[in-house]
C-alpha cells in the first residue's frame, strides 16, 4: 500500500514528459567554421550542438560530403576558404541532391567578407543558394546563421554589412515557416576573446556559444513536443 501511494505521488508530481523529435538528416553547410577549424579536436560547434539536441530528445544524423573532427558522426558540408558562390556552384549543386537534407545549418559568407568579395550583394548570393535548397528539398527547414564577429576592424565592418543582408533575407522569407535566423554577432555570440589569432575562427568557447545559438534556433523551428503532462 505504501508503494502504491508513492507511485501515485510520483505521477502527480511528474514534470512534462518530452516526446522524441526526429530532425532527420541535418546538413551543416558552410566553409571552415562549419568544418571546425580553430577548435581543439576539429568538431567545431557540431559536437556541442549534437549533445544539446540529443539531451533535449531530438534525433538526427549529420550529413555531408566532408568529414572532420573526432566525433563519430562528423559528416558536414564545410569547405575551408570558399565563398558563398563557390560552395553553391562547386559543392551544393552536387551534394544537396545526393543527401536531400531535412534541415540545413548555414554559416557561410565569412570568406566573402575577409576577401572583400562583392560584399554589397552577399545577401543575393545567399538567397540564390537558399532558393536552390528549397527547389531541391522543398520541405526542408533552414537555420541561417549571421556571421560571427572578427577582431579585425575591417573584416568586422564587412561582416556587419553582410549580416544586415541576411537578417533582411530571413525577414522577407520567414512567412513560409521554413527559415530561421541564428544571430551569432549578438552579445550572446562569440566574443572578441573567443576568436583565434587569425581573426576569423572561433576557439572552443566560441564554438560552444555558436552551438547554443543554433540550438535555440532549432527549437524555434522544431518545438519540443510534450507527450503528456501530470499535475497535482
Amino acid at each position: 500500500m505504501v508503494f502504491l501511494f508513492q507511485l501515485v505521488a510520483q505521477l502527480l508530481l511528474a514534470s512534462t514528459v518530452l516526446a522524441a523529435t526526429n530532425l532527420g538528416k541535418v546538413m551543416p553547410l558552410g566553409a571552415s567554421i562549419t568544418w571546425g577549424k580553430g577548435s581543439t579536436l576539429g568538431n567545431g560547434y557540431r559536437r556541442f550542438l549534437h549533445g544539446s539536441l540529443t539531451d533535449a530528445g531530438y534525433t538526427f544524423t549529420y550529413v555531408g560530403s566532408q568529414t572532420s573532427g573526432s566525433m563519430t558522426n562528423n559528416q558536414n558540408e564545410g569547405f575551408p576558404g570558399l565563398r558563398i558562390g563557390q560552395v553553391y556552384n562547386e559543392h551544393a549543386k552536387v551534394d544537396v541532391p545526393k543527401y536531400k537534407p531535412d534541415l540545413y545549418l548555414i554559416n557561410l559568407g565569412t570568406n566573402d567578407a575577409v576577401q572583400n568579395f562583392q560584399v554589397d550583394t552577399a545577401g543575393q548570393r545567399m538567397e540564390e543558394l537558399i532558393d536552390f535548397l528549397w527547389k531541391t528539398t522543398p520541405n526542408a527547414k533552414i537555420v541561417l546563421s549571421t556571421l560571427i564577429r572578427s577582431n579585425n576592424a575591417e573584416y568586422d565592418e564587412r561582416i556587419v554589412k553582410i549580416n544586415a543582408q541576411y537578417r533582411a533575407l530571413v525577414a522577407k522569407r520567414e512567412g513560409n515557416g521554413k527559415i530561421f535566423v541564428a544571430k551569432m554577432h549578438d552579445p550572446n555570440g562569440p566574443a572578441v576573446a573567443d576568436i583565434s589569432d587569425d581573426k576569423i575562427h572561433p576557439k572552443d568557447e566560441g564554438f560552444r556559444k555558436m552551438s547554443v545559438i543554433f540550438f535555440d534556433a532549432i527549437k524555434r523551428a522544431y518545438p519540443i513536443k510534450k507527450s503528456r503532462e501530470f499535475t497535482a
